[in-house]
């Protein structure tokens, strides 16, 4: 399985766009977005291969970063976040 976390966009150039996600800066490809603008201050998805692939609105966006920084945080195995014991 894979878990894209939203990326916010830095800065766009031609055909690729430089986002931030958790500290670390990446340059995406916009090819599959072919048609949307996209812009400084979006938030999107990309592939393991570089490709982002959606936008994601700015509330949903935010609101799955901060619930994968609980995640996070919460250290030992997240992977058993929200079981009952």
């Amino acid at each position: 399985m894979c878990l894209a976390a939203p990326s916010r966009v830095i800065e766009v150039r031609d055909g690729t766009a430089l986002t931030e996600c958790f500290g670390q800066t990446r340059e995406v490809s916009l090819l599959l977005l072919e048609g949307e603008d996209v812009a400084v201050g979006d938030y999107l998805l990309i592939q393991a291969g570089g490709f982002a692939f959606e936008r994601v609105e700015t509330q949903r966006a935010e609101e799955a970063l901060a619930l994968m920084q609980q995640l996070m945080a919460q250290g030992d195995d997240a992977r058993r976040w929200g079981e009952t014991v």
